[in-house]
């Protein structure tokens, strides 16, 4: 689809870089726009046990509440950035609000499992086009330095304080009202930050260039097949016959996807981006480090409410450790990589959240909140404080203005997709491990959920090895 090209950005005064005194607004402006992705991400996850009661979800068909969403946020996120890159990034990032807005509406006014999932799936179109907007924003405003290692820090520490606030509120809002507000509560946040960006963002330049569809819909379509298959393995067993034909269909696929990059004219995954060792090991890192907690979420509110008999609220606010040990983590983050360099700091968190989820490995149903979930939710904050930036910081160093919507747009689908993967992996370890216990329904959970984290801890631990052997790091600077 070709895409003609916009006018010069000498002639647009829009398009020029904001003056350093308006770098504290853009920022301001942007990450407002991502926190709406970021709490979405977990909004839902505490009304969980109470859009099974009203729509009618099965236990490990629930998951679908997230997946729909992450799948959509994931499968499209490469084709964001590229519309982000050709048409404008502030342009992008409010066509993508106003999306999230309205299909924020349609999902609080869903009647049934299907009308639900469909408006998730939406949500996460427009997340789509609102998250590599952001942060190409910040990359392409912030130049490399202290600079743009603050505006990072602030970045990293909305993408997860966004998540842990929506547990929190996500609680509020069910516990005080319905599950439907935890949706609804989208659209007038939407609609101010819709209104706010064309005032207060500066436009970036716009390219030339092809949206790469084909690899879009392959990449897309390929991953929802291998999610699919895990939901059904854990649902039905690894005989069943729907999930054999789903790996195989997500194979076929994802090769197809791979061939198609390899030989289009502007890829929606420019493969030349893994061509640095220590981009490539980033990347892995940021794939594997979601895929082995974002599980953690699901299981966690699930026990908090049906084992520990937590209403809502208090379920969100059990997550309030993690949140306060992330917040405080992220902003020491930036001293230590000018003192440490990346890799010392990435290695010591990717360790601590491995150590986190081998704790949750040994949950017992006898366990309370005090002795069984506060210490790994620390560890937890503390560890990915420590690894988002200099992950982030390490696939954007380097990197060409031409390609930052490219680079961020596959760092955030590597995370997402690692995570909805993840979570399909997770759950059907659960449904492998609790098709036929026995025993009381907090038993059969929390056993369930243990053998999970301890499939997250492994998981976990294979992006330590790989980031600590692959990544080589540069060493930090030393004042003269």
């Amino acid at each position: 689809m070709p895409v003609p090209s916009a006018p010069s950005a000498r002639t647009d005064t829009r398009s020029a870089p904001p003056q350093p005194a308006r770098l504290g607004t853009t920022l301001l402006v942007v990450v407002t726009a991502y926190l709406m992705v970021g709490v979405d991400s977990t909004v839902v996850n505490v009304a969980l046990p109470d859009i099974q009661q009203d729509l009618g979800f099965g236990p490990t068909g629930l998951s679908w509440v997230l997946n729909a969403y992450t799948l959509a946020f994931g499968g499209l996120l490469l084709l964001g950035g590229r519309v982000g890159d050709i048409a404008g990034r502030r342009r992008t990032l409010t066509t993508g609000v106003l999306v999230f807005a309205g299909s924020s509406l349609l999902g609080g006014l869903a009647t049934d499992s299907a009308w639900l999932l469909a408006a998730r799936a939406l949500q996460g179109v427009g997340a789509a086009l609102i998250a590599p907007s952001t942060l190409a924003l910040i990359t392409t405003n912030f130049p490399e330095g202290p600079r743009r290692h603050h505006a990072l820090s602030v970045y990293s520490s909305t993408a997860g304080i966004g998540a842990s606030v929506g547990l929190v509120l996500g609680g509020a809002l069910t516990d005080w009202a319905s599950w439907r507000w935890a949706l609804l509560i989208n659209v007038p946040i939407g609609i101010a930050v819709a209104s706010a960006l064309p005032r207060l963002a500066a436009e970036t330049p716009r390219h030339a260039g092809r949206f790469d569809l084909a690899g879009a819909l392959t990449g897309t379509a390929g991953t929802t097949s291998l999610v699919y298959a895990f939901i059904r393995v854990s649902e039905q067993g690894w005989s069943d016959t729907q999930a054999l034909l789903g790996f195989s269909t997500a194979a076929a696929l994802l090769a197809g996807f791979l061939l198609v990059e390899a030989r289009a004219e502007q890829p929606v995954l420019p493969l030349k981006l893994f061509a640095d060792r220590d981009r490539a090991g980033a990347y892995a890192g940021v794939m594997l480090l979601p895929a082995g907690m974002f599980g953690a979420f699901y299981f966690l509110t699930l026990i908090s409410q049906q084992v520990l008999h937590y209403s809502p609220l208090r379920a969100g606010l059990a997550f309030l450790p993690m949140t306060l040990a992330m917040f405080t983590t992220v902003r020491l983050v930036p001293r230590l990589l000018q003192l440490l360099g990346a890799k010392p700091v990435l290695v010591t968190g990717i360790t601590l959240v491995a150590g986190a989820a081998g704790w949750l490995w040994r949950l017992d149903v006898s366990d309370g909140y005090l002795s069984g979930l506060l210490g790994p939710l620390f560890l937890l904050g503390v560890g990915i404080g420590l690894s988002l930036m200099p992950l982030n910081a390490t696939i954007l160093a380097r990197v060409e203005p031409r390609e930052a919507g490219s680079a961020s747009g596959l760092l955030q689908t590597l995370q997402w997709l690692g995570g909805t993967l993840g979570l399909s992996i997770l759950v059907t370890v659960y449904g492998t491990a609790t098709r036929h216990a026995t025993g009381s329904p907090s038993e059969i959970l929390v056993g369930g959920a243990s053998r999970a984290f301890g499939a997250g801890a492994l998981v976990a631990v294979t992006a330590l090895l790989v980031c600590g052997t692959v990544i080589r790091g540069n060493r930090p600077k030393r004042p003269a």
